[in-house]
């Protein structure tokens, strides 16, 4: 069975700083808001909607209830489906799941909601009844140590970079490279990013029953020019990763539809362009390497596919360093200043559950400006993983 994602029937909000305008909202109730306006904007009529699939990381306040509790809170009550996390990966295995039940038959039009709000994650008490009991700070903790590696993320990007002899000048010209394409996102009244993101965006308060303040676009990015990067020292004493060559943590929420292809003409935005669903593969580095995970996820979904690099359009990645692309360029032998074009999840941020969808969607976005083509996902996840997904637009 094909699979589609229907052309523009897909959401992101804009990504807001860690502790900035989006820090005061529960993220699956944000999630349900940005849901509801979408659906009602394109008149997608929630009932039409046979399947669901929630993404998140950071557990909120009743999130135990996942996706039940999200679909109902858009008035599908009727609606079941699993609550997805596999960190940084969350947004594409969501896409796989529904694409999965879909192709087994079992659901017709699925919608993906993504959400995540980094910022005031929640302390953790895990008692121990014998002895003193622990806690965690879900976010800060998880950030700072894999509990198998024992090493930090940062760690795993340092790894990376010395093995393939990655100095801090090559990542900060790559890294310019990066801010400068999403310059073009940005440009003529950011008209690459209203083609998937409302604009004024109104942030609403806590009840949503009014609005707290207007973003115009991604909040918490700040200048970057080779003279800001230039004084910036490794985040490590000894290390050649600065904090201009790495991403920053975010709050924000994304969505897509995923049906039959058949059925694809009925949600779409401009019914002559086609989204095809091509494939998925994961992968698992060495323990430790997980910048450079993409690698073999991306060449599995290739041979999976009968496909090479040179079939590719557009390259889109997740890329908490720079220095995954970096290692993916030299690896899969591409030219790094092509992939990431519009901007990446080094510039805009990282809220972990919607970021490898935002990813997707301005993927699909850039193939329909370019007349179509094979465009390839690639990311990063914690654990040394990644996911690669290949879609076709015609």
């Amino acid at each position: 069975m094909q699979l589609a994602i229907p052309y523009g029937a897909y959401w992101t909000t804009p990504f807001a700083k860690w502790r900035g305008s989006f820090s005061h909202l529960h993220s699956l109730r944000f999630v349900a808001h940005a849901a509801r306006d979408f659906l009602t904007r394109r008149n997608i009529d929630v009932n039409v909607i046979d399947f669901g699939v929630l993404g998140y990381t950071v557990p909120q306040a009743g999130a135990f209830y996942g996706l039940p509790w999200t679909m109902g809170m858009l008035g599908a009550v009727n609606v079941a489906g699993p609550t997805i996390s596999q960190a940084c990966s969350t947004g594409v295995a969501c896409v796989a799941a529904a694409a999965a039940e879909i192709e087994c038959k079992r659901a017709r039009v699925a919608l993906v909601l993504t959400a995540d709000r980094v910022s005031n994650g929640p302390q953790i008490y895990y008692p121990n009844p014998p002895g003193e009991g622990k806690t965690e700070d879900w976010v800060q903790n998880n950030f700072a140590c894999d509990p198998l590696s024992e090493g930090s993320m940062l760690d795993t990007a340092e790894r990376v970079a010395a093995q393939w002899h990655i100095e801090t000048a090559e990542q900060n010209e790559v890294t310019l490279r990066r801010y400068e394409q999403y310059s073009d996102a940005t440009a003529n009244d950011s008209a690459f990013l209203r083609r998937f993101m409302t604009l004024p965006f109104a942030v609403p308060n806590e009840e949503y029953s009014g609005t707290r303040a207007t973003l115009s676009g991604d909040e918490g990015i700040y200048p970057t020019t080779r003279e800001t990067l230039a004084p910036l020292v490794p985040v490590i004493a000894g290390g050649t990763v600065t904090r201009g060559g790495q991403t920053h943590p975010a709050d924000g929420n994304a969505g897509m539809v995923v049906c039959r292809a058949e059925l694809a003409s009925e949600f779409a935005r401009d019914s002559t362009i086609r989204v095809d669903i091509v494939g998925f593969a994961t992968a698992r580095e060495r323990m430790g390497f997980m910048p450079a995970a993409p690698v073999p996820a991306t060449r599995r979904v290739l041979e999976t596919l009968g496909l090479k690099m040179t079939d590719i359009s557009a390259i889109k990645s997740h890329n908490p360093f720079i220095v995954n692309d970096i290692v993916f360029a030299r690896e899969l032998k591409t030219d790094i200043s092509k992939m990431n074009n519009f901007g990446c999840s080094l510039v805009w941020g990282h809220p972990q559950g919607p970021t490898a969808l935002r990813c997707l969607i301005e993927l699909i976005e850039e193939l329909a400006q370019k007349g179509g083509g094979y465009g390839l996902f690639q990311g990063c996840a914690a654990g040394d993983t990644a996911m690669a997904t290949v879609v076709k637009v015609h």
